[in-house]
């Protein structure tokens, strides 16, 4: 039993639901008062830094939230198993943290290859991922201003492999996908807040996700957006060490970097 069951579809939370919380999630770090001694980047920073004014960083998220829902409408109709009195039944509680498990682990091992690609391939860095990396500040509502070839491919492609191979029903995809969104959302957001159970439990945050915005770390830290495994396992993780500025805030500091 859930909270939407007998009022929306499974399929419809799973299509709507992840968009309804990344402009929830997003807009609440939006609002958010400066936070200055939490920042990873001054403001000033930002402002300088980032070449992309926030309309157009959110016509390119509502763009790519488009398709996504496109592409996720038509894959529920596709796949889904209803008994002859309409219902679908659902898995164990057990079986469905499984299926969580394998999709966090394909969608890591999906975008890791892909979004490395991208990096490696200069015609496809220059002409579309280079996008998502105008943001050198990161921030919450930016976090999924792709251009929409990459937002198909990394993310909406990633998304669907990882609903397929896992076998999970559109009721389970709703906690899963709400879930990617959150923490890609918090990877994005720019804040080393206290207490934050994201950089207590997950590796791959806030600050690590940072470092690969730097340009000494363009080419580090691809795993996104769970676990740091593939970067381990090929050379391309880059630790870092958070510093306190003078001014107020952090900064995540390559280690790597701190050494040269």
């Amino acid at each position: 039993m859930v909270f939407w069951e007998g009022y929306v579809s499974d399929e419809a939370m799973g299509t709507f639901a992840p968009i309804v919380v990344y402009w929830l999630y997003a807009g609440f770090y939006q609002l958010l008062p400066p936070l200055d001694s939490y920042r990873l980047h001054t403001q000033k920073e930002e402002d300088e830094k980032n070449s992309v004014p926030l309309p157009s960083v959110v016509k390119g998220v509502l763009l790519q939230q488009l398709a996504q829902a496109t592409v996720a409408q038509g894959l529920f109709v596709l796949t889904k198993k209803a008994n002859t009195s309409g219902v679908t039944n659902q898995p164990s509680i057990l079986v469905q943290i499984v299926q969580i498990v394998v999709a966090m682990l394909v969608m890591d091992t999906w975008q890791y290859f892909v979004h490395r690609y991208m990096h490696q391939n200069k015609f496809l860095y220059r002409h579309v991922h280079s996008q998502h990396h105008r943001l050198v500040v990161p921030y919450a509502i930016g976090a999924l201003y792709n251009h929409p070839l990459e937002g198909l491919l990394l993310d909406t492609f990633g998304g669907a492999i990882s609903f397929l191979v896992s076998g999970m029903t559109a009721r389970t995809a709703v906690i899963f996908f709400c879930f990617a969104v959150i923490k890609t959302v918090d990877d994005h957001c720019g804040l080393w807040l206290p207490g934050n159970i994201f950089h207590i439990f997950f590796q791959n945050n806030t600050a690590y996700h940072d470092i690969h915005h730097q340009l000494q770390g363009l080419k580090y830290n691809y795993s996104q957006p769970f676990f740091p495994i593939w970067d381990k396992i090929f050379g391309t993780y880059m630790p870092y060490s958070l510093v306190k500025r003078p001014e107020g805030g952090f900064e995540a500091k390559a280690m790597k970097a701190m050494q040269d």
